[in-house]
C-alpha cells in the first residue's frame, strides 16, 4: 500500500527510539509545543540498540517510520541517538517527502559548534553511537577548534531501562565512567543518549556545577518547533494528543510513560516484525 504525505498542520509528530529514553525528547516537545499530537514508538522487544549490528538497527529504524508514516504523521524524530548514527540516511531515503525526519545529532552538533568559548568537549553514549563518531566528526568538521572526547558508556541505557536510576547502585557505576581518564579536563559533556537526562542528577552530582551539561532533548524540541515553523506545520490546536506504542510491554515503560506524561496513559502493544 503507497503511503502518501502526511503533511499537514493537523498531522501528528511521529517519535521512536528503543525504549524509554525517547520519552524525554517526547516530553521536552510537549512542553515547547502543547498544541501538537505525538505517536511514540518505543521498540522496547529490540532494546539496547546500541549493542545491535548497524543492518539490524536500520531494519528497525526503517520498520518503525513505515508505522509511523501509516499513522499520519508529519514528522519522524530518530528519539535516539544510536539510531540517528546509523539508520538516519536510511530512514530519509525510506519516507522521502512524505514527512520530515529530524534525528537527534545534527540539531546538537550545530548548537554546540556555534560556541566560541568550549574548546573541550566529553561525549558519553552507547557504543554504536560512539564508534560511529557521529559527534566528533560533526563537531570537528563544523568548528576544527574544539576537541571532542568520547567514551562509551554501555551500561548506562540498560540499568535505566531497569529502572537503576537515582539512588547509590547507579551513582557508583556513573561515577566509575566519568572518572576515567579519557573526558577528564573537559569543559561540558554531551549525553549522547536520550536515557541519559534521566540520570543527569546523579552526572551534575558528579561534577559538582563544574562542567556544563548538554541535554539533547531540549535542543531538539527546539529545532523541531522551528522547522515546523519554517514549513508552515505548525498545528494551531490548544492541546494536542498522545499515543504510545512499545514492541513489548515492559514495566519501566510503563511507570516513566506515567512520570513524563501524568494522567491517563493508554499503552499498546504493536509488533511491527
Amino acid at each position: 500500500m503507497q503511503v502518501k504525505s502526511s503533511l499537514t498542520p493537523e498531522s501528528p509528530i511521529g517519535i521512536f527510539d528503543s525504549g524509554i529514553g525517547g520519552l524525554t525528547v517526547a516530553n521536552a516537545i510537549r512542553k515547547i509545543l502543547p498544541g501538537e499530537s505525538i505517536i511514540y514508538f518505543g521498540d522496547t522487544a529490540h532494546l539496547p540498540y546500541g549493542d545491535k549490528a548497524p543492518e539490524s538497527i536500520i531494519g528497525y529504524a526503517v520498520g518503525i517510520s513505515d508505522f509511523l508514516l501509516k499513522s499520519g504523521c508529519k514528522m519522524i524524530v530518530i528519539a535516539c541517538n544510536t539510531a540517528s548514527s546509523i539508520a538516519f540516511d536510511a530512514v530519509k531515503k525510506h519516507v522521502g517527502k512524505k514527512a520530515i525526519v529530524i534525528d537527534v545529532i545534527n540539531p546538537v552538533v550545530a548548537e554546540v559548534s556555534s560556541s566560541k568559548k568550549l574548546k573541550r568537549i566529553g561525549v558519553i553514549g552507547t557504543r554504536a553511537t560512539i564508534k560511529s563518531e557521529a559527534y566528533a566528526r560533526r563537531i570537528t568538521q563544523s568548528n576544527p577548534s574544539i576537541e571532542v572526547l568520547s567514551l562509551a558508556t554501555p551500561l548506562l541505557a540498560p540499568m535505566i531501562e531497569e529502572g537503576f536510576f537515582d539512588n547509590k547502585i547507579s551513582q557508583t557505576i556513573i561515577n566509575s565512567y566519568l572518572d576515567r581518564p579519557k573526558i577528564r579536563k573537559i569543559e561540558s559533556i554531551i549525553l549522547a543518549c536520550t536515557h541519559y537526562p534521566l540520570i543527569r542528577p546523579e552526572i551534575e552530582k558528579y561534577y559538582k556545577g563544574k562542567v556544563q551539561i548538554i541535554d539533547s532533548a531540549q535542543i531538539v524540541a527546539a529545532y523541531v518547533k522551528k522547522q515546523l515553523e519554517l514549513k508552515k506545520l505548525l498545528n494551531p490546536a490548544p492541546k494536542g494528543k498522545q499515543r504510545f506504542y512499545v514492541s513489548d510491554l515492559t514495566p519501566s515503560f510503563i511507570k516513566s510513560t506515567r512520570h513524563f506524561f501524568t494522567g491517563k496513559v493508554k499503552l499498546e502493544k504493536k509488533n511491527l516484525w
